[in-house]
């Protein structure tokens, strides 16, 4: 069973165990998070639908803070004696998926029908 997710503005493929680098989000080393699901596969059966998809929840565990590779700029203007050197390196954070399963009854989507 694995789960399409929405975190960071991107879409990550998640099945239980798994170790995802996201960007960084507020939470302490431990602290449990819920993240949106978008596709869910199980055993071939694929929900894409949002009514079914609500009674699905993908549950991931903080296990600590990364950072990207280093990304190194120059800026230069001719004949002026312009120089700049910047550098710039994006921090994530990596979640392990700790259950990908049916939501607790009466929890619900929170829509009224």
């Amino acid at each position: 069973m694995y789960a399409i997710v929405r975190c960071g503005g991107r879409q990550e493929k998640a099945s239980v165990d798994d170790v995802l680098t996201i960007d960084k989000l507020a939470g302490e080393v431990g602290q449990s998070i819920t993240l949106p699901a978008l596709l869910v596969v199980d055993d071939g059966k694929v929900i894409s639908s949002p009514a079914e998809l609500g009674g699905y929840q993908v549950t991931a565990e903080i296990v600590g803070a990364a950072a990207g590779p280093k990304i190194n700029m120059i800026h230069y203007k001719n004949k002026t004696g312009y120089r700049r050197r910047l550098g710039h390196r994006q921090k994530y954070t990596q979640v392990r998926v700790t259950g990908i399963g049916a939501a607790k009854a009466g929890a619900g989507s929170g829509k009224k029908g």
